[in-house]
């Protein structure tokens, strides 16, 4: 279904029941469902948030700046134990961070990141766009358009977008398709109305699915209809 798609994986949906931290069963069947997609010859490329260490400011009164900085790092502490759970398969893998900390990870560099497609390994990119302000789902709505994705997956702890909050209201409406324009028309919260308009201007669509769900990643990468799509 696709050559290259960039997925973006929320870093709560990785804590699993605690709600913080890393639940390895869940990395593990992110990697599991991660190699075959690799083995169908799909480029994949990744951005991971970092909710499950830190989100916003935390109910504090932190200088808005300060705590995205914070906000990136969790992003690198996901991205470090992603790469090393790929690798544990034997899938060659690399971290590139919006941030230079090149003790731990390479400087984001475009066709550096293409070079590494073309030899099949994972990219995955932390620290959002590197700039405060800007969530890390615009962070993958830019990599998605610089790569050139296919697709921007959206693999989140809810199985689609509503209406509204479904574990805060049972009547909640999941869409099954929407447009850039209804999506930010109705106001929806699944992603935010920036990394949208930016899918909206490069023409890529987003599909927002539930990473729990059995086999999702590989479901979605084959064209099996799951979630919502988010498409002209």
């Amino acid at each position: 279904m696709y050559k290259r798609v960039l997925i973006k994986l929320s870093g709560e949906a990785l804590s699993g029941k605690e709600g913080f931290g890393i639940d390895q069963n869940v990395l593990k069947r992110v990697i599991d469902q991660i190699a075959k997609v690799v083995e169908m010859k799909v480029q994949i490329g990744i951005v991971i948030g970092g909710g499950n260490f830190w989100r916003g400011r935390q109910g504090t009164n932190m200088d808005r700046t300060t705590a995205d900085h914070m906000g990136m790092l969790a992003t690198v502490i996901n991205a470090l134990a992603l790469q090393d759970a790929l690798e544990q398969e034997n899938i060659p893998t690399r971290v590139q961070t919006a941030l230079t900390i090149t003790r731990v990870a390479e400087p984001y560099i475009l066709r550096k990141a293409i070079r590494h497609f073309e030899k099949g390994r994972v990219v995955i990119f932390a620290c959002g766009t590197g700039n405060p302000y800007f969530s890390t789902d615009t962070g993958a709505a830019l990599r998605a358009a610089e790569i050139h994705a296919d697709a921007l997956l959206l693999a989140k702890n809810v199985d689609g977008i509503y209406d509204s909050d479904p574990k805060k209201n049972s009547n909640a409406v999941k869409y099954t398709k929407l447009s850039y324009f209804d999506f930010i028309k109705l106001d929806l919260n699944a992603m935010d109305t920036t990394a949208v308009n930016l899918c909206r201007e490069n023409k890529i669509p987003i599909i927002c699915f539930g990473l729990n769900e059995d086999n999702s990643i590989v479901r979605v990468v084959k064209g099996e209809k799951i979630g919502t799509m988010v498409s002209n």
